[in-house]
């Protein structure tokens, strides 16, 4: 049971306000965290957030929401899936 909790997708909404702060739901884990740089997982794939003074105010892995504040500059997501292996597999072909 444990294991299908664990499995179910989290919601995910953004909502921010005047590129000063930001509260994110559906994250599952924050990689690293700087004043220029968040980056956070979600089930949606990975989101980097870039901004100067970035503050990260309230972290809850359990409930999956992250708040923060400072100049926002950028939101961007990847993709969870990586392509025929990672950088050095395609450096050896």
């Amino acid at each position: 049971m444990i294991e299908e909790k664990a499995k179910a997708r989290l919601p995910h909404n953004l909502i921010m306000e005047e590129r000063k702060s930001a509260i994110i739901n559906g994250v599952i884990d924050v990689d690293s965290f700087d004043e220029e740089v968040i980056v956070a997982y979600t089930d949606l794939g990975e989101l980097t957030i870039k901004g100067n003074n970035l503050h990260i105010s309230k972290l809850s892995l359990e409930t999956g929401e992250l708040s923060l504040d400072g100049e926002i500059v950028s939101l961007v997501y990847t993709d969870n899936k990586s392509s025929n292996g990672g950088f050095l597999s395609k450096l050896f072909r």
